[in-house]
């Protein structure tokens, strides 16, 4: 049995998914079961990350657990308390959607005697779904056109699924990328493509942007952040790594495959 917190995320779900689809048994861990959509056959229980004792009952017979390293907005405090109680269950394997900033969940399953393995995703292609309005619109704003080498979802839940159910993963951390790096420009133009809606892209300047995330109501530190991002991305958010093809035996997917899935919410008619 295997044990997938953040089942309903954007990896969560992908990891449920492939999981069910190859056969094994999961269980589906949500705070919110009855607004749940799962897979047939996938069992759904009810836990939150940040009440361990809440998630106990759904470590009965899993032998993989995936983690996650949040709960809700904010970094887990609870990481000892629950890679205790996955040890005291049984579990085997740990796979752990990971930020690049460490955490307590991290820390927990350093010190402990239980096989994990860091699954760090650069940016994920899903994030483009918030131009989706914008693009319907006819005209999207963007800040910053750096080349980002951003990851199809299922990629990264194909990777940490491979980390669950076979040996030679443990101790690892799995830089995943997709297989080019593209600017801003570029993948809305791949959009434009895909969905056969031409849009105009308009740039902002920094002054610019401060203004329309302050105007969002994100505070100060989240806006010098962004800002960053924007005009000095991290090296490594750009850099095209195998990790995908190492791991899973087959390429990464491109943000065009992304993009031709998605068409219908950049359609103008949509």
């Amino acid at each position: 049995m295997y044990l997938v917190a953040g089942a309903t995320g954007t990896v969560g779900r992908e990891i449920v998914r492939q999981l069910a689809e190859a056969g094994h048994r999961v269980r589906a861990l949500t705070r919110n079961p009855l607004n749940a959509d799962f897979f047939p056959g996938v069992e759904v229980a009810k836990g939150d990350l940040t009440d361990p004792e809440s998630v106990a009952p759904a470590l009965e017979g899993v032998t993989g657990l995936h983690l996650i390293t949040f709960g809700g907005d904010a970094a887990l405090e609870t990481g000892p308390q629950l890679v205790e109680l996955a040890r005291q269950a049984g579990v085997r394997r740990v796979s752990v959607l990971s930020g690049f900033d460490r955490t307590g969940v991290e820390d927990a399953l350093d010190a402990s005697d239980l096989p994990w393995t860091w699954v760090r995703p650069m940016e994920f292609m899903a994030n483009a779904l918030e131009w989706a309005e914008a693009f319907r619109g006819g005209a999207v704003q963007v800040f910053g056109n750096q080349p980002s080498a951003v990851v199809h979802e299922a990629d990264i839940a194909a990777v940490a699924v491979a980390a669950l159910t076979q040996d030679g993963h443990g101790g690892k951390t799995c830089l995943v990328s997709g297989p080019e790096a593209l600017t801003t420009e570029e993948r809305i133009g791949l959009l434009a493509k895909a969905s056969g809606n031409a849009v105009e892209i308009e740039f902002l300047t920094e002054e610019q942007e401060r203004a329309r995330l302050a105007a969002q109501g994100w505070d100060q530190e989240y806006v010098e952040f962004a800002i960053m991002l924007g005009t000095n991305p991290p090296e490594e958010g750009g850099t095209v790594l195998p990790t995908v093809e190492q791991v899973t035996g087959r390429p990464a997917r491109t943000f065009a495959q992304w993009a031709a899935e998605h068409a219908g919410k950049f359609s103008a008619a949509s």
